[in-house]
């Protein structure tokens, strides 16, 4: 087959000119977006003089006073841009009211000196169909969380790294009659997610390197230490804790904690990776996927409690916990119309339970896997959860007295369910009371 001269001609100036389209449109990103951060004096002008359009964020540090506003649906920043936020009074970003709002491939961060704060990294607020996705927000240390969702409905939070989220900051409980003190800690959540519905966590890394539960931490910001004390005991604290004014639980917050568990539903939390958290998942909702997650190194796994139901825990690894790696019980927000159970734990490894930074703090007294009774006497009794499928691994002698502890009375747990699961016992046994199948 002959093939022209100037058809061979045609064909090589319209690859090159599709090839030069391609290269230019790959070195200028702002082409594809349509709207740049660099032809305004700020990001915040840029949102405001475009409505409804994504607008890119080119690289380099980008310092702001005041926290980044969204309210516009369809909206949002992305780019390789840092912004870089100098007031530790404000958040970062806020998104407000919107639908369809997205947040893609920044780097959020806070000025140097100025890294702790109560505010947020991304705070939004009453939104639809949010998208924060492939965001990095390092440093953000709050006693709050450093992505905050609060009242929004099918948002997705994907493939998002949180580094170093954690404060040293006082719990105060004196206005909770429960408990009637206040104590130094360390505190502050990853991701959390309050009062909202069909939420998606999926593919992201929540990482504390900054606060690890050390000896010399706890010796050097006086944690556990009370600072307040009400003159009555708090109702739920034996006499023995109440004289000492010393508390063990110094380690606050979560790496993700979804809560309000009577608005809270159809929560999926997928694939993430946690690492070095104080709890990893913290869950007081209902309807709930926690599947193939790694939970590494924090004192807790994971707990569901104050009334969540329906919650499938399956196909995840638990390594390096210390007080428990998964833990199901009623709370104080537990009531007739909010009970715990209805839950299925299948097909998870927890390994090297007890090996983890805060061995040191629980000692081996403690279970891999836990079942208790209610924290007041009338709270509902957990009930109705199959336990299944579950492999306790660990190098040499087992950190633990009993693989399974379930409390007894008062409301203790009903309709608990085990089979096919392999449990080496701990030092006292498989579980300090018999294992129904």
């Amino acid at each position: 087959m002959k093939i022209s001269v100037r058809f061979l001609l045609l064909f090589t100036a319209f690859f090159t000119l599709s090839a030069a389209v391609v290269e230019t449109s790959a070195a200028d990103p702002a082409n594809r977006v349509g709207v740049s951060v660099a032809d305004y004096p700020s990001i915040q002008a840029a949102l405001d003089a475009n409505p409804g359009q994504m607008v890119y964020v080119p690289s380099g540090d980008h310092l702001i006073q005041e926290k980044i506003r969204l309210r516009t649906d369809r909206s949002g920043l992305s780019g390789p841009g840092r912004i870089v936020q100098k007031n530790s009074e404000q958040p970062i970003i806020e998104i407000e009211k919107g639908s369809g709002i997205e947040i893609r491939d920044l780097t959020l961060t806070r000025f140097e000196g100025k890294l702790e704060t109560s505010n947020e990294g991304i705070l939004a607020l009453n939104c639809i169909d949010l998208v924060i996705e492939n965001v990095r927000v390092i440093d953000n240390r709050t006693r709050s969380a450093a992505i905050s969702l609060r009242d929004c409905r099918g948002a997705r939070i994907s493939r998002c790294l949180v580094r170093n989220y954690m404060r040293v900051t006082v719990d105060d409980r004196t206005a909770d009659a429960n408990w009637g003190y206040a104590f130094n800690c360390t505190d502050g959540t990853g991701i959390g997610v309050n009062r909202s519905s069909g939420t998606l966590l999926e593919a992201n890394r929540v990482v504390e390197e900054n606060l690890r539960p050390t000896p010399e931490i706890k010796k050097q910001h006086r944690l556990g230490e009370w600072v307040k004390k009400n003159p009555i005991k708090g109702r739920l604290l034996n006499q023995q804790i109440w004289d000492a004014a010393q508390t063990d639980n110094w380690q606050q917050g979560s790496a993700i904690v979804v809560t309000a568990p009577e608005a809270s539903d159809m929560t999926r939390i997928l694939g993430n990776h946690i690492e070095n958290a104080a709890q990893g998942i913290d869950l007081h909702c209902d309807h709930v996927i926690v599947a193939n997650n790694f939970v590494v190194n924090s004192f807790m796994g994971m707990k569901a409690m104050h009334g969540s139901r329906n919650v499938l825990i399956s196909g995840n690894q638990f390594v390096k916990n210390s007080l428990w790696a998964i833990g199901l019980m009623p709370g104080v927000a537990s009531h007739a119309e909010n009970t715990d159970g209805g839950s299925i734990i299948a097909n998870n490894i927890i390994s090297d339970f007890g090996h983890g930074d805060a061995h040191w703090i629980w000692g081996s007294e403690h279970s891999p896997i836990r079942f208790d009774h209610g924290q007041e006497p009338d709270d509902p009794p957990l009930t109705n959860v199959i336990i299944q499928g579950n492999l306790l691994d660990s190098h040499g002698v087992p950190r633990y007295r009993y693989a399974v502890r379930i409390e007894g009375e008062p409301n203790a747990p009903r309709g608990l369910r085990f089979s096919s699961n392999l449990f080496p016992p701990g030092s006292g046994g498989v579980s300090n009371t018999e294992l129904k199948p």
